[in-house]
């Protein structure tokens, strides 16, 4: 009885190619070969290279201070008000600079610029790698139209695998239920091929690197 539907017709496809051995026709396939060039600059000047090409922009501070100093500059030049904030390290450095800075959560609403610190800097592709870890939790890495990460550069790495042996030795077996990687300002074409940045996310992102934290 010839099968009645496309379905049937597909399945039994498979369960005939589960069952009969096939010899492997790429025996010689080299797994253990990278996959991509090597990296020719330093991973921070990669990272702030891929950052660019990303659409973000990299800020470097030479100490805890002068990230405080960049803020300022930024805030005056754009008009921002305000800069939120849920992690107290940050709430801490910043407020002690004269920065106005909010946590109060019942005001995270109405927020236009948000600041946290991450994971990991991916040099490859000029990613940041974040995760519920943080004390800023979730929120706050997609709902800000601005989004301002602290870096070090010991945080820097040159590949996705590099971040995540590390996320696996600090959290050992309690990973974080969340761990995100950001690669750019949120951006989409899926309406009529037309750019919309900020549809999915922040629509500026900044990263203030300083050598060390």
């Amino acid at each position: 009885m010839e099968e009645s539907t496309t379905k049937e017709k597909i399945l039994k496809k498979v369960r005939s190619a589960l069952i009969s051995n096939t010899e492997n026709p790429f025996k010689d396939v080299d797994f253990n070969s990278p996959i991509y060039h090597e990296i020719s600059e330093t991973p921070e000047i990669q990272f702030a290279l891929q950052l660019k090409e990303t659409g973000g922009t990299f800020v470097y501070c030479e100490n805890e201070k002068a990230i405080s100093e960049n803020i300022r500059i930024l805030m005056k030049q754009k008009a921002w008000g305000d800069i939120f904030t849920f992690d107290e390290r940050i709430y801490g450095l910043l407020t002690q600079e004269g920065i106005a800075v909010e946590k109060d959560p019942d005001k995270f609403k109405s927020l236009k610029v948000g600041i946290t610190r991450c994971e990991y800097l991916i040099a490859r592709f000029g990613s940041i790698m974040v995760s519920s870890g943080l004390l800023s939790g979730r929120r706050i890495f997609s709902f800000p139209e601005i989004h301002i990460v602290i870096a070090a550069a010991s945080q820097v790495v040159t590949e996705i695998k590099d971040a995540l042996r590390g996320m696996q030795k600090r959290y050992t077996s309690d990973l974080p239920s969340q761990i995100s990687i950001i690669s750019g300002p949120s951006r989409t074409a899926d309406i009529e091929k037309t750019l919309v940045m900020g549809a999915h996310g922040p629509k500026e992102l900044y990263v203030f690197f300083v050598d060390d934290l």
